[in-house]
């Protein structure tokens, strides 16, 4: 049996001082898209960037592919083939969108990225907007941008931070399918997220949290069972 996409057990995490994780404990298998709810400062993304070494202190055990991770430092993580989208995107402003595109360098350990090609085909508003500057893009236009630079590195898994916040409900729609259309591909993907309509139909499984630590963890076959507990938890 394969090893798990992302295994993480027992993960505490620090910003300085502040203790923020308490013992996260998650599994994610390889195709899988799995959704980590909870109210804002719960440790969502604090989570995936503890994951990929963005954080302060780290103690327990995060294996990617197998492979534990917990002692290496951003860089070689990511050469795992694993990619971060955090929620200010991070675009380079002066450069096109094609630039931008073909900026990342490809992981060593990871498969070929996808190509140009095929990336404009998932993301046509990228193909128009080729050559328009990082800038000039519209936010959705960004955050499609922000993921499809993953693509191109090689990565199989995706660490998504609130792609959906603040956009035009149109654009939403085109994140769904370019999810939906990731999955169908073999990829695996962990999002954050706080759009509860987003998420819901796109996860396979969801995690709830909850003061820096697992609070309910549940199948999408379960989710209307489970409605009454996540709106307590949530507030939704």
């Amino acid at each position: 049996m394969a090893a798990p996409a992302l295994e993480i057990k027992d993960l505490h995490a620090w910003y300085g001082e502040s203790h923020v994780l308490h013992g996260v404990d998650m599994v994610v298998q390889p195709g899988e898209v799995v959704t980590l709810l909870g109210r804002n400062g719960a440790g969502r993304t604090t989570t995936l960037r503890a994951v990929m070494g963005l954080t302060g202190a780290r103690k327990g055990s995060i294996r990617i592919n197998g492979v534990e991770t917990i002692g290496m430092a951003t860089h070689r993580i990511a050469h795992h083939g694993i990619g971060y989208c955090p929620e200010e995107r991070g675009i380079f402003a002066s450069l096109s969108c094609e630039e931008n595109l073909l900026l990342p360098p490809a992981l060593k350990g990871a498969g070929p990225g996808m190509p140009v090609d095929e990336i404009y085909a998932m993301f046509p508003n990228l193909a128009e907007r080729r050559n328009s500057q990082g800038t000039r893009l519209s936010g959705g236009e960004q955050q499609m941008l922000a993921v499809a630079r993953i693509l191109r590195t090689g990565a199989r898994m995706l660490l998504l931070d609130e792609i959906s916040e603040g956009l035009a409900p149109v654009i939403v729609q085109a994140l769904a399918r370019m999810i939906t259309m990731l999955r169908s591909k073999g990829y695996t993907v962990v999002m954050v997220e706080q759009n509860f309509r987003f998420a819901a139909p796109l996860a396979d499984r969801f995690y709830v949290m909850e003061h820096g630590r697992i609070a309910l963890a549940f199948g999408a076959a379960e989710l209307e069972a489970r409605m009454p507990v996540l709106s307590e938890l949530l507030g939704v």
